[in-house]
C-alpha cells in the first residue's frame, strides 16, 4: 500500500460561487485524476474517492480501507445523463427513481456495460450508481471528469465518517487528500435499490424510505437476506460494520428495562458508556452521550459521532435504547444491529 508521510488536507466553503474552479477543488481532482484516493463529503458520510475506471486506482481503495475485494463499490457521477455511459440499460422505473430522488440518497443497482474497473463491480454484471446531493462531491467528481468510486472513508469494520476528522482519525497517512466541506447531514449511507430485475427490490434502507421509493414506482420489496454471507449484490450486505471500540448491545425496552441492563453491567464491574435520548439525560454511567433530540433525523445524523465517542480503554460496553424499525428507523436499526453484532435484550 503507498502511504503518506502527511495526507494533504483541503477545507472548502461548500457557499463559495463557482465551487468547482477553486484552487482546492481543483487539486483534489487532479489527484483523482492521477490514479490517488481522496476522501470528501458527500450529505451521507464521507466517502473515500477513487477514478472508477482505474484498476489500480479502485484496488487501492480496499487496501487502505482493509475491505475485502469480493464488495462492490458504488459509483458516484455528478450528472444524471453520465449513467447511460456505464450502463446497458435504464428501465422507466429507475428513470422515475432518478428523477425524483437525484441528486440525493438513493443508489440504484443497474447492467453495467463493462467500461467500469471489474474491481467496482467484483466481477458481478450490475454495478451501483449514485449522484450526491452536495455541492463539494458535485464540483469535485464534475471537475475531476472520472466516474468516483467512494465507499465510506473509514477503516473497515469502523462507524462511517461524517466529519473530515472520522475520516483522518482512521485514513491519515494511507490516503492522499481529504476534502473539509463540513459535517454531513443525513449521517446515515444511501439506500440502495436493485433494478436490474423486474421487481425493485431494496438491498440496504438508507435516506430515501420504503413509502418514499413506492410513492413514485409503486410496490418495492426488501431484501430479506441482508446479513446473510454469501456474495453480495450490494455494498454494505457483507461483513462486520460500523462497529464502535467498544461491543454495543441494544435494548429493545421501556425505561424500567433500560435502567435494570445499565445496572446489571455495573454489577459485572463494568464501565458502561451509553447513547442516550433526552429523556433520559440524568442516567448516570462511566460515560455518556445525548443526542440532541428524540427525532429519527436527529440520530441518524448523530449516530456515527456517538459510536466513535466511545474508547476501549474508557469503557467496557456501550448500551443503547432500540428505535422503532420504520421509515428511517429501518436504516438507523439496520446499522444498530450490525454495530451490535446481533446483540439484543429484548424485555
Amino acid at each position: 500500500m503507498m502511504s503518506y508521510q502527511q495526507t494533504k488536507y483541503w477545507s472548502v466553503d461548500n457557499i463559495v460561487d463557482n465551487l468547482i474552479e477553486s484552487k482546492e477543488i481543483q487539486e483534489a481532482a487532479a489527484f483523482l485524476r492521477e490514479g490517488k484516493l481522496v476522501a470528501f463529503p458527500t450529505e451521507t458520510v464521507y466517502g473515500l474517492g477513487a477514478s472508477a475506471r482505474s484498476d489500480e486506482a479502485v484496488t487501492s481503495i480496499f487496501t487502505a480501507k482493509g475491505r475485502p475485494a469480493d464488495n462492490p463499490l458504488i459509483v458516484h457521477i455528478s450528472q444524471q445523463k453520465d449513467v447511460y455511459n456505464f450502463t446497458k440499460s435504464v428501465p422507466e422505473k429507475a428513470e422515475k427513481l432518478m428523477e425524483k430522488f437525484w441528486p440525493g440518497a438513493l443508489t440504484i443497482i443497474l447492467a453495467h456495460n463493462g467500461r467500469l474497473s471489474t474491481k467496482v463491480t467484483a466481477g458481478l454484471s450490475t454495478v451501483g450508481l449514485r449522484m450526491p446531493d452536495h455541492p463539494v462531491a458535485l464540483a469535485l467528481i464534475e471537475a475531476s471528469g472520472e466516474p468516483i468510486a467512494a465507499p465510506s472513508a473509514n477503516r473497515s469494520g469502523r462507524p462511517s465518517p461524517t466529519t473530515a476528522a472520522h475520516t483522518a482519525e482512521d485514513l491519515q497517512g494511507r490516503i492522499a487528500g481529504i476534502v473539509d466541506g463540513g459535517a454531513t447531514g443525513l449521517g446515515v449511507e444511501s439506500t440502495v435499490i436493485d433494478c436490474s430485475g423486474e421487481l425493485p427490490i431494496i438491498l440496504r434502507p438508507g435516506g430515501v424510505t420504503q413509502s418514499q421509493l413506492e410513492a413514485v414506482i409503486g410496490r418495492v420489496e426488501v431484501d430479506q437476506s441482508l446479513t446473510e454471507e454469501a456474495a453480495p449484490r450490494s455494498p454494505g450486505m457483507k461483513y462486520k460494520h460500523y462497529a464502535p471500540e467498544a461491543p454495543l448491545t441494544l435494548v429493545d425496552g421501556d425505561e424500567d428495562f433500560f435502567r435494570s441492563c445499565v445496572r446489571k453491567h455495573k454489577e459485572n464491574g463494568e464501565k458502561v458508556g451509553l447513547i442516550l435520548f433526552p429523556a433520559l439525560a440524568s442516567m448516570e454511567a462511566d460515560a455518556v452521550y445525548i443526542l440532541s433530540d428524540n427525532r429519527i433525523e436527529t440520530t441518524a445524523r448523530e449516530l456515527y459521532s456517538a459510536l466513535r465517542t466511545f474508547k476501549k480503554s474508557e469503557v467496557d460496553h456501550i448500551l443503547m435504547q432500540a428505535v422503532p424499525a420504520d421509515e428511517l428507523g429501518f436504516a438507523v436499526m439496520n446499522r444498530l444491529v450490525k454495530a451490535a453484532g446481533g446483540r439484543i435484550l429484548t424485555q
